[in-house]
Formats: structure tokens, sequence, C-alpha cells
């Protein structure tokens, strides 16, 4: 079960609207996630079934078809659950910005060990082969985090170099930021080494301090 995503205590459970349109309940849905993560993980993406879905998480069949259309629609909210904190950017005054992007490039790297992380690389692959996967995913989740990743950096290089960089410069340093990282998660299987985050948080960094806004 994935650490970034706890039930609530049962006094502070409160009813939520589905994108489907019924209520439902707050302790519920988590149950339905929770479950999808882990047999995520014990079963592969193809083995997870709305079946097992609900017999891990307790409730009926019929209950999570009212809320969810699909498996891949549970594993694209529990998705958008975990990274709302396992990957928002946090960034610490007292140290340097090098410091600062080495931190957030560990916690990506951490994400993809974690249930979560495994989500996502489930569904991206899933993604090539489905074409409503793939655009749900793009609107959802991609389009979110790429918010987050743009706003994060774009804060923590204004902190250290003051000018505003131009938005396609920016684009383009939130690509050579995190394309190692998942270059190596997606498609070489090796490992997210320190000596990778640093030189990638290093060049970055060398990049953003480039008078010419052309990469």
């Amino acid at each position: 079960m994935s650490a970034t995503r706890k039930p609530r205590p049962a006094c502070e459970q409160t009813e939520v609207i589905s994108r489907t349109g019924p209520r439902r309940s707050e302790s519920v849905r988590l149950a339905v996630l929770h479950a999808a993560d882990d047999l995520l993980v014990e079963r592969g993406f193809a083995g997870l079934t709305i079946e097992g879905i609900a017999q891990r998480a307790g409730v009926a069949k019929q209950t999570i078809y009212r809320w969810w259309k699909s498996k891949v629609d549970i594993l694209l909210d529990t998705l958008i659950d975990d990274a709302r904190e396992a990957l928002r950017w946090r960034t610490d005054g007292t140290v340097s910005a090098e410091e600062n992007l080495v931190a957030h490039l560990r916690r990506v790297a951490d994400f993809f060990e974690e249930p979560a992380g495994q989500v996502l690389q489930a569904l991206l692959g899933h993604a090539q082969l489905e074409s409503d996967t793939a655009t749900s995913l793009r609107d959802g989740f991609l389009k979110e985090q790429r918010e987050r990743d743009t706003t994060g950096l774009r804060e923590l290089l204004a902190r250290d170099h003051g000018p505003v960089i131009d938005d396609r410069t920016l684009d383009h340093l939130v690509d050579l930021l995190l394309g190692p990282l998942y270059y190596r998660v997606l498609v070489s299987g090796t490992p997210i080494d320190r000596e990778l985050i640093d030189s990638t948080a290093r060049l970055v960094l060398a990049l953003a301090h480039e008078p010419s806004p052309e990469i």
C-alpha cells in the first residue's frame, strides 16, 4: 500500500462526488484505491480485475462500476491522489538551489519504487496500446504534474537567479530535468543512481545561468 495515501479516521470521513455523479464515502473510495495499488504490485496490470479489487476492498463490484468505468480509471485516480503529495516540490530556504533540486529528483526516483510509481509505469505502458488511456493520462495526471514541475522549477530558479526565465526555456529545462529519470525507468530499466541525479541537477542549473534563452 502506498505510504503517501492514508485513510482518514472515521470522524473525518466525508462524502465526495465522483466524476460520473453518484455520491460515495471517502473511506470506501480509499479502500478501492488502496486495493488497486496493492493488486497491481502483486499481479501486474494484466492480472488486475474489477472483481479482484472489489474483493480486496470489501465492496460490491456494482459499487465500483457506479463510480469508475474501468480499472484504468481507478488507477488514474490512485495515481493522481498519490502524486499530489509525493511529487510536490518542497523548497528548503536554508540550502542551495542545487541541493533542493537534488532532493526533488531523489523524491522522484523514490516515487518510481513505490506502488504509485508502478501504477504510473503500468498506465504509461497501456497508453501505448490504448488511445483512450493515453488521452486520460495526458489530460489528467501528466498535465497536472507538468504544471507542478514547471511552477516548482520556476520558483526555485527565481529564488537564486532573479530574472524570470521565459516559458519556452523553462519548458526545455523541465524536459532536461526529468527526462533522464523517466528514460532510466521506462526504457533502459537501469537504476536511477546518485551520479545521474547529481549531474542532471548541475546541468539544468548551468543551463539556467546561460544568458541566451535558447537551449
